[in-house]
């Protein structure tokens, strides 16, 4: 039996309050029974679409292979709506439109929304919206590319507000004018993130009964829009040389040669063997070279792995954590979109080179938060807090606080840098570390955490076999083995980043100092705004990082550039300095 708050609405009001709880379904072959009989009363008796009959009863060939959804109070079916597959023999809109003359192409992504029906006591917009939106949800999360529907002309703003448009042809049947409508999923999505506002409301007031989320789960946006250029399906990997990549942040350099070696010499073997299943011999090699602990290490595939897996363990909805403003973007998604937790941030200043101010970091630890967030050099800015600064106020914070600290780009400020040996000693701070930027394996995807043991055991139970590849293993345990190899390359990295910083200048940008292997630039005034700037270089070429997003104290003036080799920095500045021509007049 469910169990439903019902106090607020009685029947015979006009509309229905969503103070209660409203439930959104597939319909069962008993509501179907119902909803065959309501379209009966509502579009025979009442609208004259269709002749009454004796048995009370209307149903069409479409009913073989539709969906129903169903919008339920209480007990009680308030509303329907029906879901034409492309799977089935045909569409209803074929009845009175000739496929020829369709202004839109019939393929298998073509969903048709019918039927949308709300019962005379209960007719508001927020029930048909409801509706609406669900049907659109199914047909997203089913692989649907575009809708179609016949719209009642008497509720077109409803068909219309929900993001389909009219094609400019209408048909009549009965005493109802009908108009055909149609949009792409894509269309629709935009329209739908319009209203965001009212969509939190129904969320809160609707039990989502649905094999999916009512919301669809937003992704991060990351960098890495130039594979796009060069093709997804790697059929012609030679066009990357037509490109610069500077909106990811991979490095500059090739991998350790000991890395290439080792690869080249048993690459046949390396994609046939399956690796050692808990990755115990990178383990190993990242205690020694980390002056840990075996047990202090815990591997993942990249950071981004780590981060999804243990917040998800660690947190809910209930919890509240602290992050950085600006900073790296993968942290306010999980914890705000995939979590659903309440995220406060502490805010950087543009005034003060967006530098964390320790004293109000300090003070917030005190705040009783379940998580706090640093990633230190932080991205986008490249800002460095020195770790004798960061342990002193660290080791300040009450240990019921975790404090999650993001080094993916500490060794470019200096491996003695890195807090994983307080983290490893530590009942609170846990180290977090990918080997894609500063080792250039960003294509192998390892990572790691580094943290007391008590904090892995946990994640370790809950963390596949075989979580890194072979071919990964040994290339991240080859590339701690030449230590004198990066090191090099990190100081040749500092010499590329100012060469780049000063001719940046010479642009007008007003260039953020950071210590890793990128820029954030503000572009000067007055001037183009970084979506533009960014979308009129991928035309020359180079994809940088709108960094606008990234932070609410950015403005849209904010790009984030990765420092490549000095052939390529000069070729960016031609790029950056011609685009800017281009913006003058």
């Amino acid at each position: 039996m469910n169990i439903l708050a019902r106090t607020c609405v009685k029947p015979g009001r006009s509309d229905l309050q969503l103070e209660e709880t409203l439930w959104v379904a597939s319909a069962t072959a008993k509501d179907r029974e119902t909803i065959y009989q309501l379209r009966h009363e509502i579009y025979a008796r009442e609208l004259g679409q269709h002749p009454t009959n004796k048995s009370g009863v209307l149903r069409d060939a479409l009913d073989t292979g539709n969906i129903y959804l169903v919008v339920k109070w209480g007990d009680e079916l308030v509303g329907f709506v029906s879901i034409t597959l492309p799977t089935q023999p045909g569409y209803s809109i074929d009845k009175y439109f000739s496929r020829q003359e369709l202004p839109f192409p019939i393929d298998d992504t073509l969903f048709e929304i019918r039927l949308l029906t709300v019962l005379k006591p209960h007719r508001g917009r927020e029930i048909a919206l409801l509706l609406m939106y669900a049907a659109f949800r199914w047909i997203e999360s089913h692989g649907g590319k575009s809708v179609v529907a016949i719209g009642r002309r008497e509720i077109l703003n409803l068909y219309l507000r929900a993001g389909l448009k009219t094609v400019g042809t209408s048909t009549r049947c009965g005493l109802v004018t009908y108009d055909l409508l149609y949009a792409s999923i894509q269309e629709i999505r935009e329209q739908v993130e319009s209203f965001s506002g009212l969509l939190a409301r129904l969320r809160e007031k609707t039990r989502w009964d649905l094999s999916f989320p009512f919301c669809q789960p937003a992704g991060c946006f990351h960098g890495g829009a130039f594979f796009s250029a060069i093709g997804e399906s790697f059929d012609d990997l030679s066009r990357r040389e037509r490109i610069i990549n500077a909106d990811v942040l991979d490095a500059w350099f090739p991998p350790s040669p000991r890395v290439i070696g080792a690869l080249q010499e048993h690459l046949a073997w390396l994609l046939k063997t399956s690796p050692p299943t808990a990755c115990e011999g990178l383990i190993d090699a990242i205690a020694r070279a980390r002056g840990v602990k075996p047990e202090n290490i815990l591997p993942g595939a990249g950071s981004s792995d780590l981060i999804f897996r243990a917040f998800r363990q660690w947190l809910s909805p209930d919890s509240h954590a602290l992050i950085l403003d600006p900073t790296y973007g993968e942290y306010v998604h999980v914890l705000e979109k995939v979590i659903g937790c309440t995220v406060d941030r502490l805010p950087l200043c543009a005034a003060d080179n967006y530098d964390v101010p320790l004293d109000r970091l300090e003070a917030a630890l005190h705040d009783g938060y379940d998580l706090v967030v640093l990633v230190n050099p932080n991205s986008p800015t490249g800002r460095h807090i020195p770790k004798t600064k960061l342990e002193a106020v660290l080791r300040r914070a009450p240990e019921r606080t975790r404090i999650w600290v993001d080094e993916t780009y500490i060794e470019y400020a200096g491996a003695a840098e890195s807090m994983e040996q307080v983290a490893a000693r530590s009942e609170n701070i846990l180290v977090c570390k990918s080997m894609s930027k500063v080792y250039a394996l960003s294509g192998a995807r390892v990572g790691y955490l580094c943290a007391g043991a008590h904090w892995l055991e946990e994640l370790r139970a809950m963390t596949p076999p075989w979580v890194i590849g072979l071919l990964a293993q040994v290339a991240a345990v080859n590339a701690l083995l030449d230590p004198p190899y990066y090191a090099a390359r990190y100081a040749e990295t500092h010499l590329l980043r100012e060469q780049l910083s000063d001719g940046l200048r010479e642009c007008g940008y007003r260039v953020i100092p950071g210590v890793a292997n990128f820029l954030m630039c503000h572009l000067p005034e007055p001037g183009p705004p970084s979506d533009w700037l960014v979308q009129e270089c991928r035309k020359e070429g180079l994809f940088l990082r709108d960094a606008s997003q990234m932070g609410s104290q950015l403005g849209n003036r904010a790009i984030r550039i990765a420092v490549k080799d000095g052939a390529a920095n000069r070729n960016m500045l031609r790029i950056l300095r011609k685009v800017s021509g281009i913006w003058r007049l």
